[in-house]
Order: structure tokens, then sequence, then C-alpha cells
């Protein structure tokens, strides 16, 4: 049974790429959009935007496709701090491909192992992605 769960490894440029993100001194939204290249079993960058909003990055999604997203959010506390949380989405919206989704779930795992995030979400619907989900998410956290 666990043969058929595939596990992508991360490519190498990615992992520094997610590395750098980690540590980035801007103070604007910024995604890293990454997909699996399925013949070569890795996950790879697909986009990176700056100055995004969770609307705008919405628009961004495939709406068949699963992609996992780095997101860097400039987040507004309700005692007037700001901090800038990077979280870790997957987007897995309803009718993709159940071997697209199996690919993508079975990766999951190691890729936010490897990119070292705790804020992990999960979206079945790429409308989801809103502004209010995002605070909603974020403030669960804090």
């Amino acid at each position: 049974m666990s043969e058929s769960l595939v596990v992508c490894d991360v490519a190498e440029d990615l992992v520094e790429k997610l590395r750098k993100f980690h540590f980035r001194k801007e103070t604007n939204n910024a995604a890293i959009i990454m997909k699996i290249d399925k013949d070569k079993r890795l996950v790879v960058l697909d986009e990176e935007l700056e100055g995004i909003s969770p609307d705008e990055l919405n628009d961004e999604l495939p709406e068949r496709q699963p992609r996992f997203i780095v997101y860097c959010y400039k987040y507004q506390h309700d005692d007037g701090r700001v901090s800038y949380p990077l979280c870790f989405i997957f987007s897995s919206p309803v009718g993709c491909k159940p071997e697209q989704q199996m690919m993508y779930a079975g990766s999951k795992n190691k890729l936010v192992q490897t990119a070292e995030l705790t804020k992990v979400s999960e979206i079945r619907n790429t409308e989801d992605l809103t502004e209010e989900w995002l605070h909603e998410k974020l403030g669960f956290f804090h």
C-alpha cells in the first residue's frame, strides 16, 4: 500500500530559495508558488510574486490543479504590533485528478519540514483564499 504513495523530493534550488525567503527583510506580502514535476518527482518553483494580496494570490492559483504556497504576510495584530509570518498553504482544489492529489498530499509533509514551517493550512477551493480567511488562520496561532 505505501508504495503507491509518491513522496517527491524538493529541488535543491527551491530549498535554497525557501531558506532565503525565510530571512527576507522586505516588508511587503510575497509568495512562492510551487508545483510538482511529475516526471522528475520533484517539487519545483512555479512562480515568485512580490507585493501580492491574498485576493491577488487567489487569482494566481489554478482552479483544477494543486499547488503549494509559502506566503509572507504583513499581519496587523489587535494590539497594533505588526509581524510577517510565513504561512504554508496547500491548495488542493476539488476536482483535481486523484493521482495528482495523492502526489501532492504525499509530498506536503516533506516540503513543510524542508521549509521549516509551522503555520500550515489547506484550502479545497481557491476562492477560499481571502484576507478574512488568512486572518482567521493566523489568529489561531497567536
